[in-house]
């Protein structure tokens, strides 16, 4: 698209055009909360046809700023305007990028379904009644319903990588820090990430490169993780990651200790989510973020502290095993996508939760480059995780991947 606009043979107004029109024919998936019209369109009329993305029209996540766009992070308590850009909506617009919107996000980014937000719930393009994944829900619907080639994302715990696998498309959280995180509504400084949303690992690659990440290609050396608990796949998940492993010359590896990992990523998270919502009053949130919230309370200043050294010995871990391999591949998550009623389950959608955070939480821990890539399958999307050392071995495993799938 990019390379079209720039040589003038595809027109940047007739892109927004499209963009715009698609978001509305595919308006009962909520996954756009709100459409900039006239101000993608004047932007459109005036582009000076330069940049790496050249009138390709983007989605931005509701939680992250832009000037003069409604900034509500999905939530009935926020009636704000966006007062600038968030650095990394400068520099999608110093790239040449146009953004048409804001893309609906689990509230505050604080749920990994796409089910709670002030205009209801994500819908996958699959399949209506079955959830988005979140917290990036719409980024990933979005780019999957072909309303836009490129949509932001933010990923704390998964949530650019677990929209993409139950929506068919690839998530890109490149390593911490890549992508700035100023006017994003923090949800734990830690562990948050802004990441890409796009319909193939070379265009997550381009669209990250054109945002200030450096890119290499070469012939990687795979792992694929052993532990149990990473391959506790439903079915249809197990059929798809099985046929894969099939394709692909990998060495089989160990990853940290899962519990142990998980735990502590819960315990860096839950103060820091605490501190971030203190003061603000929770009676509009949504039932599930007020829990979430009430959980996240309960985590003692001591495990606090412990946890943030546990970080460091288990990034440690993870990093002897990236030496012996460019990249390690775990499923993303453990199913399909589930059902949008499973969230609302006598158990409080704990049990789907698990299936969607499972295996996406390492990386954040561990503040590593990992991608989601869609897996070749006859029914839901599957998802493939690929986590590497550096943000140029994780797009070179994603791209080798994807020729390879």
């Amino acid at each position: 698209m990019a390379a079209g606009v720039r040589a003038g043979s595809v027109d940047p107004v007739d892109l927004v055009d499209e963009a715009l029109a698609r978001a509305t024919e595919v308006a009962a998936l909520n996954a756009v909360v709100h459409l900039d019209v006239d101000g993608a369109r004047k932007a459109a009329a005036g582009h000076d046809r330069r940049g790496a993305l050249a009138g390709v029209p983007v989605l931005v996540k509701e939680i992250i700023e832009v000037e003069g766009l409604p900034y509500r992070c999905g939530s009935a308590s926020m009636e704000e305007l966006g007062r600038q850009d968030a650095d990394v909506v400068r520099r999608l617009r110093a790239a040449g990028a146009i953004v048409i919107g804001l893309s609906h996000t689990h509230e505050f980014a604080y749920g990994c379904t796409g089910t709670s937000n002030r205009v209801g719930p994500c819908r996958n393009p699959h399949d209506p009644a079955r959830m988005t994944g979140g917290s990036s829900s719409g980024s990933a619907a979005a780019v999957a319903a072909g309303v836009v080639p490129l949509a932001i994302g933010t990923d704390t715990a998964g949530s650019v990588r677990i929209p993409a696998a139950l929506c068919g498309v690839v998530g890109f959280k490149p390593a911490y820090g890549t992508l700035p995180t100023d006017r994003v509504f923090p949800l734990s400084q830690s562990l948050d990430h802004v990441g890409v949303l796009t319909r193939t690992a070379a265009d997550a690659t381009y669209a990250l490169a054109a945002l200030g990440m450096q890119t290499a290609s070469f012939t990687p050396r795979l792992g694929v993780v052993t532990n149990s608990e990473y391959l506790q796949l439903s079915p249809a998940a197990s059929s798809a990651w099985s046929a894969a492993l099939r394709t692909i010359d990998a060495v089989e590896v160990w990853l940290p200790d899962w519990e142990h990992s998980f735990t502590t990523a819960a315990n860096l998270q839950g103060p820091e989510a605490t501190a971030n919502h203190a003061g603000r009053s929770h009676v509009l949130y949504q039932p599930d973020v007020q829990q979430r919230l009430r959980e996240a309370a309960q985590v003692r200043a001591a495990d606090h502290e412990r946890a943030k050294a546990e970080a460091v010995a288990i990034t440690a871990e993870l990093d002897a095993v990236l030496q012996q391999v460019d990249a390690v591949l775990t499923p993303t998550v453990l199913t399909t996508a589930p059902l949008i009623t499973e969230a609302d389950t006598a158990d409080g959608g704990l049990t789907v939760r698990k299936q969607l955070l499972n295996n996406t939480r390492l990386a954040n821990l561990t503040r590593h480059a990992a991608v989601s890539l869609p897996l070749p399958t006859d029914g839901l999307p599957v998802g493939l995780q690929v986590i590497a050392s550096s943000n140029e071995k994780a797009a070179a495993a994603a791209r080798w991947l994807e020729a390879q799938l």
